[in-house]
């Protein structure tokens, strides 16, 4: 967030505001533009990295192994990087980062901000509806207002940030709200769109109800409910230094940098506060989130507090990681926190984003998954995580959690549990279900995997092996290709998704067969046939590889 100067409103906590002091406008002016190129929406998804990505558990980052252990055990999290999406870039705003991602649905949502002086920002609307080909099917720049948070709401996207005031002919303080036409993926700002303005250095984050958009500004700024069909203001109260909104049924839940976490209803009354001593930071993104019994904070340089929602006492803090060499210790701080079923994500800045689970009285680090850039914003919802990293752009991972109806099918098999090196000798027949990360795979005998499987390097099928796999299995990554190779009389049978950033290697003798009518294949590399080989079965090529 930047620190810009205004005439700031005389209050006192929780003491109401004038309404007038906010302004609505409808018009449009020449510093929005929609990016009009395809190629240019195209170039932007990037593929280089895409692939099996691991997680550097505590024992890896520690240099430590489990007593007795003689190598590293497979992984329980089988994470594939679907894509990365480089950041806008124009005249004027070169060097933005995402700062924020909101999923709705098959799009996701993604603002861009810059931290340097003056202001530039920009939002994407990107399609995940297919996994495989992710597309940025709509693109707006701001070329004098940062975009610092995001959210989409019954075919509108509202935006919220900074904007300089004394440039623009519309605004009448520095933080703002916006409300765009969306649909179908794409942005429309023929038509007038809708402004709001309120007191505080920036706007820094939105929530949207069924009937209210609600609205925090940092540093003498407002908690603003706004009415969701025209932005005319229904109540506002005062804070001093607010960063993040959370709704959670009748309850609103703010976290101000300078005492903590307050409560409120719907009419903005205070029900309940949480005093947090950390240090958040001057101007620096803080998320909190809610789940049934707990919230869930992020605190800077102490990681995630995690508190009771009904108490307010603190259950435990959950540390950062890792302190990588070269990263200054402003960076080394988790910005947001979010939660998926059982899992905690911290966007943890120059120390990566990582991975806990909930294990109901205590909370289990697994470790930092490995992405790039610095991760200054989390989301997750169904299999996906989506990382806004900065300089690098939004980078989706899908979690490739298996099905329960495959779970149900899968039900007999025991689940995986042993080394990260799958090795299958002469005469012997194993068979999993589950879902793991594997270092390597390798097939004499016969192997049976039902579930969901990632491997990061090469997969070998010898001759007279069998290798069956029901779900879904991803070899290698792109800027790290691997292969798999199936042998002479040797058989890769499928059933579900496979996806190899490499080639399938099919020697004098192979087979590869496919079950059923709903297999995927998509195929980075090629498929080299070497003498008298046999495909069978029904399969959706995506790359014509086959």
């Amino acid at each position: 967030m930047k620190k810009v100067s205004l005439v700031a409103v005389a209050a006192t906590f929780f003491a109401l505001s004038c309404s007038d002091e906010t302004t609505i406008y409808k018009d449009t002016e020449d510093d929005i533009s929609i990016e009009g190129s395809s190629s240019v929406l195209e170039s932007s998804i990037l593929l280089d990295e895409a692939g099996v990505i691991e997680i550097a558990d505590e024992n890896r980052i520690t240099g430590k192994t489990a007593k007795g252990a003689a190598e590293e055990m497979a992984g329980d999290y089988p994470l594939t990087l679907v894509a990365r999406i480089d950041p806008p870039s124009y005249s004027g705003g070169e060097n933005l980062t995402a700062s924020h991602v909101y999923i709705d649905g098959d799009f996701a949502y993604v603002s861009y901000n810059t931290v340097e002086d003056g202001y530039a920002g920009a939002i994407d609307i990107v399609d995940v509806s297919d996994p495989n080909e992710p597309r940025v099917t709509s693109r707006l720049y701001y070329t004098n207002a940062d975009i610092n948070s995001i959210a989409y709401s019954d075919s509108y996207v509202y935006a919220v940030g900074g904007v300089d005031s004394e440039k623009s002919v519309r605004a009448t303080a520095n933080s703002f709200v916006v409300k765009i036409p969306a649909s179908n993926g794409r942005m429309n700002v023929s038509g007038d769109l809708l402004y709001g303005f309120q007191e505080g250095f920036n706007a820094t984050d939105i929530k949207v109800t069924s009937n209210a958009v609600l609205v925090t500004s940092g540093k003498d700024g407002l908690l603003t409910a706004y009415n969701k069909s025209d932005l005319t203001i229904l109540n506002d109260v005062s804070f001093a230094d607010l960063r993040s909104v959370a709704v959670d049924n009748n309850t609103i839940a703010i976290l101000d940098g300078s005492t903590g976490v307050s409560l409120l209803d719907n009419n903005l009354n205070l029900t309940k506060e949480i005093a947090i001593d950390s240090d958040f930071g001057l101007y620096s993104k803080r998320t909190l989130a809610l789940s049934t019994d707990e919230i869930v904070v992020s605190e800077g340089s102490k990681g995630a507090g995690i508190y009771n929602r009904s108490t307010g006492a603190l259950l435990e803090h959950v540390p950062i990681l890792i302190n990588p060499e070269g990263v200054a210790p402003s960076d080394i701080v988790t910005n947001a926190v979010a939660i998926n079923e059982n899992v905690l994500l911290m966007a943890n800045g120059g120390a990566g984003l990582s991975l806990s689970e909930d294990q109901g009285d205590n909370t289990d680090l697994v470790g930092v998954i490995e992405l790039t850039g610095s991760i200054n914003y989390v989301a997750s919802k169904g299999d996906y995580i989506f990382a806004a990293s900065g300089k690098s752009g939004l980078q989706i991972v899908k979690l490739n959690r298996p099905s329960e109806s495959l779970a149900t099918r899968c039900s007999s098999l025991p689940f995986y549990f042993g080394s990260s090196n799958l090795n299958v000798n002469t005469g012997e027949t194993k068979e999993y279900s589950g879902a793991k990360w594997f270092n390597t795979i390798n097939v004499n005998g016969s192997l049976l995997l039902c579930g969901i499987w990632t491997v990061s390097n090469n997969t070998t099928i010898n001759e007279s092996g069998l290798f069956e796999m029901n779900g879904s299995l991803t070899i290698g990554r792109n800027n790290k290709r691997k292969n798999i190779t199936v042998n002479k009389n040797a058989t890769l049978r499928i059933e579900g998704n496979l996806t190899v950033y490499g080639d399938i290697i099919l020697n004098d003798g192979a087979t590869i067969e496919f079950l059923g009518d709903d297999n995927v294949v998509n195929v980075f590399g090629r498929v080299r046939k070497n003498g008298n080989t046999t495909v069978q079965g029904a399969f959706d090529d995506l790359r014509g590889a086959f």
